[in-house]
């Protein structure tokens, strides 16, 4: 990039900021074009490598949290149903990966690159395998859709430009992006996404589930569930303060799904192994 072109573009983003921001006369060129390229690259799309990688540190520091539940037969189940639901998608050749927390707290979460958890708590509230197909789609979905690699890029964004506008971009000879955009990914999930997101991800979940199989009414039953519990429970209060409202997510649902799903009403929600699985899983 030219030097001139530098400039321009440094001036249209000065106009955010106040003049004093951005001296001309003392600029570190050198600075200035780390700067634009670091600009440029936060406003392009993440390619899947780089999602995958992004994905990883972020599930890594998930499972720092809450370390998987030692339950072999439990973790072969969940997989063999999300890798099977993977396959209804338009992205069935991503890693996919899925793993139940040893956690009490009942709460499910995707990484970007096809990182899926769910707790032991709500897999404690389930009663058959359409509804953890239906809860697993949910958070495919979000992969599909890039829900969190969206919202992590804004968040980048905004702090690149922060550090922009103070002068505080530094080099210290190591590249900390990726520290960076991992710690930015595990933020978002203690401040949720945005509701349409959410509720797209609803939408598509039933969709995916049925594709499957399964009985579409798999999650809606699951919402149900869970809107029966205490919100004042501490096992529930990082969902509630991380989703949308349960009731309005099933008047989404509602709206959506009414008439949408006349042949795939009969379809099975396989309870029974659902149960079996799980039981086997405790000897």
């Amino acid at each position: 990039m030219k030097t001139n072109q530098i400039i321009i573009l440094l001036g249209v983003l000065g106009t955010t900021f106040p003049a004093a921001a951005f001296d001309f006369g003392k600029i570190d060129l050198n600075k200035a074009i780390e700067t634009v390229k670091k600009v440029q690259k936060a406003n392009t799309d993440i390619n899947e490598p780089q999602e995958i990688t992004l994905g990883q540190g972020i599930a890594g520091s998930l499972l720092g949290a809450a370390p998987l539940l030692d339950n072999p037969p439990v973790q072969e189940y969940v997989n063999r149903v999300g890798r099977w639901l993977t396959l209804q998608t338009e992205r069935p050749d991503l890693p996919w990966q899925f793993g139940v927390l040893d956690d009490n707290d009942v709460n499910a979460f995707s990484a970007p690159g096809g990182y899926v958890f769910i707790t032991k708590g709500l897999l404690a509230q389930m009663n058959s395998e359409a509804e953890l197909a239906g809860v697993l789609a949910h958070e495919i979905s979000h992969v599909l859709r890039k829900h969190h690699l969206q919202a992590i890029k804004k968040s980048a964004r905004t702090e690149l430009l922060a550090d922009l506008a103070n002068d505080a971009i530094k080099n210290n000879g190591k590249d900390p992006r990726l520290t960076k955009l991992v710690s930015a990914g595990t933020e978002v999930y203690a401040r949720g996404l945005d509701k349409k997101d959410e509720f797209e991800a609803d939408r598509m979940g039933v969709v995916i589930a049925a594709r499957g199989g399964y009985d579409p009414y798999g999650l809606p039953a699951v919402l149900q569930t869970l809107e029966s519990l205490n919100p004042s429970d501490s096992s529930v209060a990082l969902m509630f303060k991380t989703h949308p409202a349960l009731a309005d997510r099933l008047s989404v649902l509602d709206q959506e799904m009414s008439g949408q799903f006349t042949m795939e009403e009969n379809q099975p929600d396989l309870a029974p192994r659902f149960f079996q699985a799980l039981g086997a899983g405790k000897k």
